[in-house]
């Protein structure tokens, strides 16, 4: 096995050992056809993966894409409330389970859907985390989508490594915010998917600043940004600096992220739809 082996051999010729543990890509039921699949990840809890994740679901579905969202982040999920869905079963139609479906049409699954009450924790080990992850792919009945966003646990352990390995991701985008800490562990969510050779699609910076209402100045709470260094360390680009709006708070926290529109993230909208 050579030293700069991915682990990915789905596009590698070479003969080596490591093939003998190959693991295989996972193939969807017949009911599900998706044409892309988006990973977004963090590193680190707290910077606003989700709410990225929710964004560009719901600006695509705006715009005439079919989209989805796999709540992957199985421990912590956030997606429902930020789409005002409040539901304590998964329905079932023959073998598959079925997606809830967003006032706009953008088709959910996640662990909070499972529980008697969404308070309720979530206390699995890492082989049930994985299998759960597995399971939201390959036994839900996702139909025609454009686009399935997963939205990645933080860290490095095993079900962002089961992700990576066994979902047929097309790309990543990255979610940072300004502060020290942050870029040094996502410099590690960067570093883990180039490994995996997953495709960096971009940065996206959230809490990047808060505008002056009156004079209209940046004012950056968490310090300068360094997010273009570190997109030019990596030969990728920044694709969104997404400043904190109280508005915008307000409707997540109301279940209504579908009503919010942002414009900083268009470059990151565009690129998504050439992916089509």
């Amino acid at each position: 096995m050579s030293e700069e082996c991915s682990h990915n051999c789905d596009n590698c010729s070479a003969n080596c050992s490591s093939r003998e543990n190959v693991i295989k890509k996972l193939i969807p039921n017949t009911a599900t056809k998706i044409k892309k699949i988006i990973g977004i990840s963090s590193g680190k809890g707290g910077v606003g993966k989700s709410f990225v994740t929710s964004i560009l679901a719901s600006t695509l579905q705006k715009k005439g894409y079919k989209c989805g969202i796999l709540d992957a982040d199985i421990l912590g999920p956030s997606i429902p409330r930020d789409f005002g869905i409040n539901s304590n079963n998964i329905e079932v139609e023959g073998e598959l389970m079925k997606p809830k479906i967003s006032s706009l049409g953008v088709k959910i699954v996640s662990s909070n859907f499972l529980l008697a009450s969404e308070n309720d924790p979530i206390i699995y080990r890492g082989s049930l985390l994985s299998g759960v992850l597995q399971q939201f792919y390959t036994d839900v009945n996702w139909g025609d989508l454009d686009f399935l966003f997963v939205d990645m646990p933080p860290g490095t352990g095993d079900v962002p490594l089961t992700a990576y390995q066994m979902l047929p991701i097309d790309g990543v985008i990255i979610v940072s915010s300004p502060q020290s800490l942050v870029n040094m562990i996502v410099e590690k969510s960067i570093n883990m998917a180039k490994k995996m050779d997953i495709e960096i699609l971009g940065l996206i910076e959230n809490m990047s600043y808060v505008e002056c209402p009156n004079c209209k100045t940046q004012i950056r709470i968490f310090g300068n940004s360094n997010i273009e260094e570190i997109a030019n360390k990596y030969n990728t680009k920044v694709l969104a600096k997404l400043p904190i709006k109280e508005e915008n708070m307000k409707k997540i926290d109301s279940g209504r992220v579908e009503d919010i529109n942002i414009p900083e993230l268009d470059e990151a909208v565009e690129s998504l739809k050439k992916l089509i």
